[in-house]
Parts: C-alpha cells; structure tokens; sequence
C-alpha cells in the first residue's frame, strides 16, 4: 500500500470513527446541554425569582418546569442542528487532531503533551468555525420556552436569522470568536490530558478493566475541559441568545461580555451552568473518546491500514 493509499485510508477512519462518537454523545447528552444553556441566558435578578415561572433555581427544578410548561420533547429542543453538526464536526475535529500532531512535534520522534495540547487546541478552533452557525441556531431554539408545539422548525429559525441579520457576525456567525475560545481550550485541555495520562497509565488485559480505565481518564478529561472553559461558554450563550431588551445588542464581543456579566451579576455568574455542563461533557467525553477508539480500531483491523 502506498503512502498516500495509507493516509486516505487513515482519514477515512478517523473522520468514520468520529463521526460516530459525535452522534452517540450529543444523542444521549442533548437535554443536559439544553439546562445548561438555559442557565447561561438567565441573568441573576432576584426580583425574577418569584415572579417568572421560567425561573430555574436548580437542573432538577429547570427539568421540572421544562416539562410542566414545554412538555417531554422539550428536553431534545434544538437537537437537529447538533446532529446536523456533531457528525461532521467530530470528524474534523478528531482528523484535523491527529494531522495537527504531525506539525506540534518539535522534533520529538514521540508525541509530547505539548504536542497533544496544541494540537487539540488547533482542533478545536478548526470545528468551532464549522459548526458556529450550527450553534446560533440551537442556542435560538434552546432559548424559546413556549409549549414544544409551538416552537418553530429548524428551518424557520434559520431562514429568519438569515433574513434579518445575514450570515455574517450578526447573523449565522454570531459570537465566532467566544464559540473559537470555547472550543479551543476545551479541546486543549480535553486531548492534552487524555492523550497524556492513557500514556502513563498501564493498559489492562481485561477488556472491562481496560473499558473502565478509558471511561475514567476521557470523564476526567471532559470535567477539566469544562471548568476551564466555561466563562467563553457563558459569553458565547449571551451573545448568540437574545438580549434582554430586544433590539438593544448588550452582549456584543466575547471579552465584553465576560466583562458585562462579572461587573452586573458577579464572578459565579461566569460559571452558571457548570454543573449540567459537567454532567454532559464528564460522561459524554468519556463516551466520545471510547467510541472513537474502539470504532477506529474496529475499521483499522477490518482494513488493515498498516
């Protein structure tokens, strides 16, 4: 097999492999990314408290309520854009990961966690470009909190977006640079620490054992990636929500944003939505690293890409 017979082959596999984790994982963790962003929009005012029934005090009590005023399927609202999204977008993200490697070795003849931290971080703004409009559109959807009847089409959304704003970056490409900065340091950290401690931590014999030890080092990984990048998580949710008083844009740049939300509503506000974020991401980035693992490793002995 020639070398660029291997190379194709190889990048069929890692865009397969990721594509398949991106699937599974936002399937299985859409509504506690849904929470998650509602938290984010919800700005700290005790006077709402009492006053709006769409005031969430907690995940069980936006869960609760999401149900009681939207209905069941209210938790999978603004799915269609991720699944649009998530497939392709794994697939850059973990193709565009191992060819960022080859550029980060720094004459190393093995990859180092620098190598593997720059790479995730070049990864990670490489997706955040491809999916941003993806994510304008779901975070519109996710913000709507009418009956799950009532809310309109992807489609619609997308075609009103367009309509009234373009596709430029007050329109489909609305908070670029914070959905870059989310994702970049969160896929630095992400497969800077994956890829580092399953290095140092000895594999098992056992397959269960071995299933165990990646689903704890990839759970690790997401929770890090998480914690450190959910302030941009935050300004990103209020610049491509809508804004408090409509037709007024208070949340325009993501270090504006940032800034806004810490002076008015104090620094925990820039973690709002910490604890479903971690929910979804702890598992589902165990769940999207051992499902490319063992996809990939599946289609490299079904192919025999040597």
């Amino acid at each position: 097999m020639s070398d660029v017979e291997r190379l194709l082959k190889q990048a069929a596999m890692q865009i397969g492999a990721g594509g398949s984790a991106g699937f599974v994982e936002v399937c299985i963790m859409h509504p506690l990314d849904l929470v998650k962003t509602r938290f984010q929009l919800q700005a700290t005012n005790s006077s709402l408290k009492s006053a709006d029934p769409h005031y969430y005090n907690g995940i069980v009590d936006c869960m609760k309520k999401m149900y009681k005023y939207e209905g069941l399927t209210s938790f999978w609202k603004g799915i269609l854009p991720p699944i649009l999204a998530e497939t392709p977008k794994r697939a850059v993200k973990f193709l565009t990961f191992e060819q960022y490697k080859r550029f980060f070795m720094f004459g190393s003849s093995t990859p180092t966690p620098l190598t593997f931290s720059l790479a995730g971080l070049g990864a990670g703004i490489t997706e955040a470009i491809l999916v941003n409009p993806f994510e304008v559109v779901k975070v519109t959807l996710q913000s709507n909190k009418a009956f799950v009847t009532q809310v309109p089409s992807t489609w619609s959304v997308t075609r009103q977006i367009v309509r009234e704003n373009g596709l430029g970056s007050k329109g489909l490409n609305k908070g670029l640079t914070a959905t870059m900065a989310r994702n970049g340091i969160f896929n630095m950290v992400y497969f800077g620490f994956y890829h580092s401690v399953k290095g140092y931590v000895p594999e098992y014999e056992d397959p269960l054992l071995e299933f165990g030890r990646k689903i704890a080092i990839g759970f690790t990984s997401g929770v890090l990636g998480s914690c450190v990048n959910i302030p941009f998580d935050v300004a990103k949710s209020r610049i491509q929500g809508p804004q408090p008083t409509p037709g007024v844009i208070k949340y325009n740049s993501t270090v504006g944003a940032i800034n806004l939300v810490y002076r008015e509503e104090g620094f925990r506000a820039l973690y709002k939505g910490l604890l479903p974020k971690v929910l979804r991401l702890g598992p589902g980035g165990a769940i999207m690293l051992v499902v490319y693992d063992y996809v990939y490793n599946y289609l490299d002995n079904k192919f025999q890409v040597k």
